[in-house]
């Protein structure tokens, strides 16, 4: 009982460890070697022309800049700033869109550009599918989230004393919820506007998931109930993850180091997960079974990248579908828990 819902942790991990990994934008692919392509961004972001596309991000620049007497807190610098990052943007996907049409009427299969696949825009999303998806993921989040509040609050029984659940590990679970949905919401930003900030967002969010998982999970494997016993779990993990994350965002994204230090959080876990699995015994087993497998199945479709079908699906946006079902059968599982655990405390408590 005391690991009931250490699985669910686990499977929190390994639901985001993909999402940490494949968010990598690596600036060296094959289509930023391109000839055609280079010249044609260079063009467009001269003359705001591609063919018959006007970019007026670009038309719309002014010559040179600020005066050199302006003052410091001018908005003129940064609304420019803004205007050439647009202006990039812009003469990107249309330089990727017109080189991969003639790649395509030569016969020629697609390729990476700034480490990511062509898509095809909608409206001003970038990834239309992925960032939708990534919505869903948020939405079923909150609900799962929702249904277990309501569960713990108002269906199962209180302590006559305190008025608490029985159940020791709720309120963690409610802190984690954030956690996931904030992960999302950056997730659908990411996939609408692909810049730095959005991509250091996305990243430090993820990780902080995984940071969280893997102290909920040491959490549940001690059955560590007591407040400043959990301050002394979580202190070490708490700080490692948190100097981590301003290392990504204020020294370096450096991508290799990121994988490392989540494939290593992510192994304790599954370590601590496959040694508990020896151990101990739930009634809602089998509904973690299909999590487990089918997240990693999921994971495979990470493994094995393809192209954007249509411009639209790729290996990544298939991999936000999957989670879907996996989340909700997740949530349903924690709520079990509750359930399971409150049940037989009370239990315990009337036999005495």
């Amino acid at each position: 009982m005391a690991g009931s819902s250490l699985w669910v942790v686990g499977l929190a991990s390994l639901l985001a460890l993909p999402g940490i990994f494949v968010s990598v934008s690596v600036q060296a692919s094959p289509g930023d070697a391109d000839p055609h392509y280079i010249t044609c961004v260079g063009e467009c972001q001269n003359t705001g022309i591609i063919g018959s596309n006007i970019i007026n991000r670009c038309q719309s620049r002014e010559n040179g800049s600020t005066s050199a007497g302006s003052s410091w807190y001018t908005q003129e610098a940064l609304r420019m700033q803004w205007k050439q990052l647009n202006c990039m943007t812009d003469c990107r996907y249309y330089c990727i869109m017109r080189r991969e049409e003639e790649r395509r009427l030569g016969g020629l299969s697609p390729v990476q550009y700034h480490g990511k696949w062509p898509f095809k825009r909608v409206s001003v999303f970038q990834e239309p599918l992925s960032a939708a998806l990534s919505a869903l993921n948020l939405l079923m989040h909150l609900t799962g989230w929702l249904s277990f509040f309501l569960l713990v609050k108002y269906r199962l029984p209180l302590r006559p004393q305190t008025k608490r659940t029985y159940y020791e590990y709720a309120g963690l679970w409610h802190i984690y919820a954030i956690l996931p949905m904030n992960a999302w919401i950056w997730s659908s930003v990411f996939h609408t506007r692909d810049i730095d900030l959005t991509e250091k967002l996305d990243y430090s969010s993820a990780v902080a998931v995984l940071g969280y998982s893997l102290i909920l999970t040491l959490l549940r494997i001690f059955n560590v109930k007591e407040g400043a016993a959990r301050v002394m779990f979580a202190a070490p993990i708490l700080a490692f993850v948190t100097t981590h994350i301003l290392y990504l965002n204020f020294y370096e994204l450096d991508y290799g180091w990121n994988m490392k230090v989540c494939a290593a959080m992510g192994m304790v876990q599954i370590v601590a997960l496959a040694t508990w699995a020896g151990v101990t015994r739930n009634p809602s087993r089998f509904r973690l079974w299909v999590v487990v497998f089918g997240g990693a199945l999921a994971m495979l479709l990470e493994v094995f990248d393809f192209s954007p079908y249509k411009g639209y699906a790729d290996a990544h946006s298939l991999w936000h579908a999957s989670t879907v079902p996996l989340t909700y059968l997740w949530w349903s599982f924690i709520k079990d828990d509750a359930e399971f655990c409150t049940s037989t405390l009370t239990l315990v408590k009337k036999a005495r």
